[in-house]
């Protein structure tokens, strides 16, 4: 497996680029300090005793919060290492899951989904109890956020011009057109629930194809932004939706659920200590200030560790 390290100074917009595209060619990132652990963030190896491994899956916004979570830790005298832009749930659960993780971000609804795709939850607590439910037993759902980050379809604004779509159409006014449109996103929004397979048993559509990208990342907004595709999943959260005028359909029969972000740790490699802290993080997140700080990374620019310090000094948890 070919191995790229980027530095965490240089963990730009334009690095993200870069290492989306590198995983696109089969060759995973690590990022990381000096702190870091392995520069193989699949290499399943046990971390140095007391070390807590924070992990990310492969898209901007997980990369800034697992930069959140583990300097919150580091601020308590836990030791902490990175396994960074790994990739997606289907690679990350397994790693958690034999705790080469100790904890990373996760997304509730995203991950019961995963694990029960005929779970409908009613509520976020009702999401949550349904994941316990799931869980494998060595590992542990902290208490969620207010912050919530949906997959959303998006099309571009020629697209919405053309079938005359307002951000108040839904999903389902795409039935008609579907078969007309190109649409992009992770490889795994393919074969997902909350994806392709969703889309067709859900809203009964059928796109004209489907183009492997990212994960709402550089290359789908890209993608979208040239028209090379029509429509994309993209998350709620991401700036670049504003800045280019694309339409966000609604959601009316909740397909991609509750997403909050919540903590998933592997129990017994995270102290006390460390979950308190955790939880203290999702008393204090919630979707407006997690749609800046994603400004800051994403359009500003800025290191996703910075911006992260800066969050966590202004919040009083560091």
């Amino acid at each position: 497996m070919t191995k790229v390290t980027f530095a965490r100074s240089t963990r730009t917009s334009a690095t993200y680029a870069v290492s989306l595209l590198v995983a696109a060619a089969a060759a995973l990132t690590g990022c990381g300090s000096s702190d870091s652990g392995s520069d193989d963030p699949l290499q399943d190896d046990a971390a140095a005793g007391g070390t807590v491994v924070v992990g990310s899956n492969n898209f901007p916004e997980s990369i800034l919060l697992a930069d959140i979570y583990g300097e919150a830790l580091k601020s308590k005298g836990i030791k902490v290492s990175y396994k960074l832009n790994i990739g997606s749930r289907e690679t990350t659960y397994g790693l958690i899951k034999n705790g080469t993780i100790t904890v990373m971000p996760e997304y509730n609804g995203a991950l019961l989904s995963y694990l029960n795709a005929d779970a409908v939850p009613t509520s976020v607590e009702d999401t949550n109890k349904s994941i316990t439910g799931e869980l494998d037993s060595k590992l542990t759902l902290l208490e969620p956020s207010k912050a919530e980050d949906k997959d959303a379809v998006a099309i571009n604004e020629a697209t919405a011009k053309k079938y005359s779509l307002t951000s108040e159409s839904t999903i389902a006014d795409l039935a008609d057109v579907a078969s007309e449109l190109v649409i992009g996103g992770s490889p795994e929004f393919q074969t997902r629930q909350q994806g392709l397979l969703g889309l067709k048993s859900e809203y009964g559509l059928e796109f004209k194809s489907f183009k492997a990208l990212d994960a709402g990342g550089p290359l789908t907004v890209a993608a979208l932004k040239g028209n090379n595709i029509q429509a994309a999943d993209l998350f709620t959260t991401d700036p670049t939706i504003a800045a280019n005028k694309f339409v966000v359909l609604k959601d009316p029969k909740n397909l991609f659920s509750f997403q909050n972000v919540t903590p998933l740790a592997y129990k017994s490699d995270l102290p006390a200590e460390g979950v308190s802290v955790l939880n203290e993080i999702s008393a204090k997140l919630d979707t407006e200030t997690l749609i800046g700080l994603n400004s800051e990374v994403q359009a500003d620019n800025k290191d996703p560790l910075d911006v992260a310090k800066t969050w966590l000094s202004s919040a009083g948890l560091s």
